[in-house]
C-alpha cells in the first residue's frame, strides 16, 4: 500500500503543476511546475515520508525508461536543428557539466559526513 500512496502523492502533485500552469500561463512543462510544487512541500515538511520514499525508490529503476520517448522524440525533429549543431553541442555539454556540478555540490551539502579513513580503507585511529 505504501507504494501506491506514494505513486498517488507524486501523480498529484504532477496534476497540481499542470492546474499552474494552465491557470497562470507558465513557460514551463506541468512535469517541471509539479516537481517544484513537491520540492516546496517537501523543504516545508523537512523530510520525505515512506510511502513516497517506496514510490520514489521503485522509479529510479524505471528512470532510463521515462526518459527515453523524449530522446527518441528528437530524431523525429533532427532536420530542423540543420545548421545548429555547434549550439546544441556547446549547450549539452556545459548543461551535462553544470547538472553534474550542482548534483556534486547538493550531495556534499546534504549527505553525512563518514568518518576519514586511510589508503587501506580502514577508519582512521583516533587519539
Amino acid at each position: 500500500m505504501p507504494l501506491l500512496r506514494g505513486f498517488l502523492w507524486l501523480l498529484g502533485f504532477l496534476m497540481l503543476g499542470d492546474v499552474a500552469v494552465t491557470l497562470f500561463a507558465l513557460p514551463i512543462s506541468a512535469g517541471v511546475a509539479g516537481m517544484l510544487l513537491f520540492t516546496a512541500w517537501l523543504l516545508l515538511r523537512r523530510g520525505v515520508g515512506e510511502d513516497i520514499a517506496t514510490a520514489s525508490q521503485s522509479l529510479i529503476g524505471l528512470l532510463a525508461m521515462l526518459i527515453m520517448p523524449g530522446v527518441v522524440g528528437v530524431f523525429f525533429i533532427a532536420d530542423e536543428f540543420a545548421g545548429h549543431w555547434l549550439a546544441v553541442a556547446v549547450a549539452l555539454v556545459i548543461g551535462t557539466l553544470l547538472s553534474v556540478l550542482t548534483t556534486l555540490a547538493l550531495m556534499l551539502r546534504f549527505m553525512p559526513r563518514t568518518p576519514a579513513s586511510d589508503a587501506t580503507g580502514e577508519p582512521a585511529a583516533h587519539d
